[in-house]
């Protein structure tokens, strides 16, 4: 195996510092890893290396997310609109032409968005995780939807919750088999320090408020799956309480030859399966993407 080391980089976007990972060889097929709430690029550090010999990895830090900047939400919207524009920029900035795009969690919407804008740059898509259909919604976003429907204080001061350290160790732990030894503690320290942060709150509560925008364009995702019809392949923790297994096999509706392989393990199915997971993306990526 090659030794393809991950550089830790910034760049300036909008006026935001974007903070990414990078590793890989410019010239080989891009991958951009797009991650979710509550983490950062984080959460790749055990995919990278897979890829990195055969690939140009690149996974920023979201605004507002990681070390990226996050300024107060009194100094940046923070809507999945503006959070995807900021990325779409970041490519444009970093001259990529064509990609692949790894989406989990928030970073689903916000690949996917960037898919609408930029249709003919989109190579693959993996979705971990990563939901586009209403049926892929929980029951355990009720407390969410009823603040969308409803957006007032007492709602929005019910979900504050979602950023304890009680909440993000669920998050991590639920649907694990023996989640002390196979969580990563470091992992959760990380996202509970970046979630403690003072404007974090208000940062994440907008998120969680606009989320409903997404659903709302789930049919355009839809269509640019079927229209477009990129390589898919659903990698999904089949334990996940907010994007149930059924949001992974939807996929197929659209695009009949897209591929879901399940694993038994939950929400953050790296912690776990990074090494079945990263084999299943090199199969994958193998068959669609020419190498240079």
């Amino acid at each position: 195996m090659k030794q393809n080391p991950v550089s830790f980089r910034t760049e300036s976007v909008n006026g935001f510092k974007i903070f990414y990972r990078e590793a890989g060889v410019p010239g080989n097929p891009v991958v951009l890893l797009l991650h979710g709430f509550p983490t950062s690029s984080h959460m790749f550090r055990n995919l990278i290396p897979q890829l990195a010999d055969d690939y140009h990895v690149i996974a920023p830090d979201l605004p507002g997310f990681g070390f990226s900047d996050a300024p107060g939400h009194d100094q940046f919207h923070y809507t999945f609109e503006n959070v995807a524009k900021v990325m779409g920029d970041f490519t444009e900035q970093l001259g990529l032409k064509k990609f692949a795009i790894y989406i989990f969690d928030y970073g689903a919407p916000t690949g996917l968005r960037m898919a609408l804008r930029f249709p003919e740059r989109i190579s693959a898509i993996i979705s971990q995780n990563g939901n586009a259909y209403v049926e892929g919604l929980s029951k355990d976003w009720a407390p969410v939807q009823a603040y969308w429907e409803k957006p007032t204080h007492e709602h929005r001061e019910a979900l504050r919750k979602l950023q304890t350290l009680e909440t993000t160790r669920w998050q991590y732990y639920h649907g694990v088999t023996d989640p002390e030894e196979r969580i990563a503690p470091e992992a959760i320290a990380l996202d509970q320090a970046l979630l403690d942060r003072p404007q974090s709150g208000e940062i994440q509560l907008d998120l969680i408020g606009d989320y409903k925008t997404n659903v709302a364009l789930y049919p355009a995702f839809q269509e640019f799956f079927r229209k477009h019809r990129p390589p898919t392949l659903a990698v999904w923790g089949k334990n996940d309480p907010f994007f149930l297994p059924a949001g992974a096999e939807a996929y197929r509706r659209d695009n009949p030859a897209a591929k879901v392989v399940f694993y038994d393990t939950g929400h953050f199915a790296l912690e776990t399966h990074a090494a079945e997971i990263g084999a299943e993306i090199q199969s994958f990526l193998g068959a669609h993407l020419k190498k240079a």
